[in-house]
């Protein structure tokens, strides 16, 4: 984690101290590009200064330990739960015993659901019991349960040819995995294409490049003028499993309960505290994670770290005495897993000023040895971006990739606002697939890039 926040800190400081709004307005005229080169170089020492004491100080580790103590604490985070406005308090609490400047929370309305009881039974050809989760926004089944027999497809094509063979049925989807970003529609839209075919319900194979017989949740997305109907996902061995049945021509019959409940939208906050710029106060260089998480796991890595990752820049600009040029603002976002909700409603109430923002950054893939910064912005900021990068030269993370975008950040990146987000070398096997730089179903408004179970 200590890495990852190398990354993050040094080039939030170091742009909101030798660049910001230059890059919004993709101009560098007023200054020829070899004098902001000789400004960020300058900055050498408050980089090595940044590096000391997060690796080597008296920083090091703490942003792993704040975090343990809050996922100890309060535990798994819902959206619409009482655990998340508890961990929204006692983060509001930290960040104003820490002395950091404008600590407030801004109100927003949340999706509250509830996945209740579930469960999933094979009764033919053979009894077995099926681990499963819920699929975020889903409806519930009958109390009674929904028993049918199954339909196996392996993508939307074959649902397609197969339409008259899906009424009454529960549509198995055994998608193999291409990668993220393509693998998650089936998580977001299954439910949708097998309700239009007349489908009863639907049940998901894990988005994940492996399995330990481990399903995994996240959101799905209903659409209007479409019946909804009860979805979940299910591991790989099960839809693997089912899927050689059905090959050998099995009668496959299932018993789905599901107790899923949505209730009416939630309060909720956005958590902000800043370091407020020296020069130009007024313009914003936002650092961003997201304090909630499924209710299936504790949230540590989805998105605890990179919302203490975000707090940590600031904590260790304030340790060193440090005071940007311009404003350092961090968000810690609610409702990130329903599809940025808290964010949209963040960019609605301050894209009234959105030519104050010089750069935005969202830290949402893990907390694994980064490489440098994913990237979104015209060629001009890139070059400023790739000179402050080679002053984390010391802990060699340098590199600027393509598509710095993010649930949470996606607002302002398609109103032309710069953006980064780290980009990390992942452990093997892990739910973090990092082909998925940019979702390509991801709008920018309710749309969600992420979500296993536990993760």
């Amino acid at each position: 984690m200590k890495f990852l926040l190398l990354t993050f800190v040094g080039v939030v400081h170091l742009l909101s101290l030798s660049s910001g709004k230059t890059i919004y307005k993709n101009d560098i005229s007023q200054r020829s590009f070899q004098e902001i080169k000789e400004e960020i170089a300058s900055y050498g020492d408050v980089a090595k200064a940044i590096i000391n004491l997060a690796v080597y100080g008296k920083a090091q580790n703490r942003s792993y330990e704040r975090l343990a103590l809050l996922v100890d604490t309060v535990g798994p985070r819902p959206s619409g739960s009482k655990s998340l406005e508890k961990a929204i308090q006692i983060m509001h609490q930290n960040l104003q015993e820490e002395g950091l400047e404008n600590v407030h929370l801004e109100p927003v309305k949340i999706p509250h659901w509830e996945r209740g009881e579930e469960s999933a039974v094979m009764l033919e050809p053979r009894i077995h019991k099926m681990a499963i989760l819920g699929l975020g926004s889903s409806i519930g089944t009958p109390p009674e349960g929904i028993t049918a027999e199954v339909l196996v497809v392996t993508s939307f094509e074959e649902l397609q040819r197969r339409a008259p063979e899906a009424r009454g049925k529960i549509v198995v989807y055994n998608q193999p995995y291409v990668n993220y970003s393509k693998t998650v529609q089936y998580r977001v839209q299954g439910s949708v294409e097998a309700a239009k075919v007349g489908a009863v319900a639907s049940l998901i194979r894990s988005v994940a490049s492996f399995s330990i017989y481990s399903p995994h949740t996240g959101i799905q997305e209903y659409q209007d003028g479409v019946p909804k109907i009860p979805t979940a996902c299910i591991t790989v061995e099960d839809a693997e499993m089912m899927s050689r049945m059905a090959s050998r021509g099995n009668r496959i019959v299932i018993q789905l309960k599901m107790g899923a409940k949505n209730y009416p939208d939630a309060d909720s906050f956005n958590t902000v505290a800043e370091i407020i710029g020296s020069k130009y106060p007024e313009q914003v260089v936002l650092v961003s994670g997201h304090l909630d998480s499924w209710d299936v796991g504790q949230g540590a890595m989805d998105d605890g770290g990179g919302a203490f990752i975000s707090w940590e820049a600031l904590s260790l600009i304030k340790d060193l005495g440090l005071r940007p040029k311009r404003t350092l603002r961090l968000v810690l976002w609610t409702a990130e897993e329903q599809g940025g909700i808290g964010a949209f409603q963040y960019y609605q109430l301050h894209k009234a000023n959105i030519s104050n923002y010089s750069l935005v950054m969202e830290s949402d893939l893990g907390t694994f040895l980064p490489s440098g910064l994913q990237f979104t912005g015209s060629e001009k900021a890139r070059t400023i971006v790739e000179e402050v990068m080679s002053l984390l030269q010391p802990v060699n993370i340098t590199q600027v990739f393509r598509a710095g975008e993010g649930t949470d950040i996606n607002f302002w990146i398609q109103a032309g606002v710069p953006a980064t987000r780290s980009m990390l070398t992942s452990i093997p096997g892990t739910c973090v697939d990092l082909e998925a730089k940019k979702s390509k179903y991801d709008t920018g408004q309710r749309k969600k890039d992420n979500g296993a179970a536990g993760n």
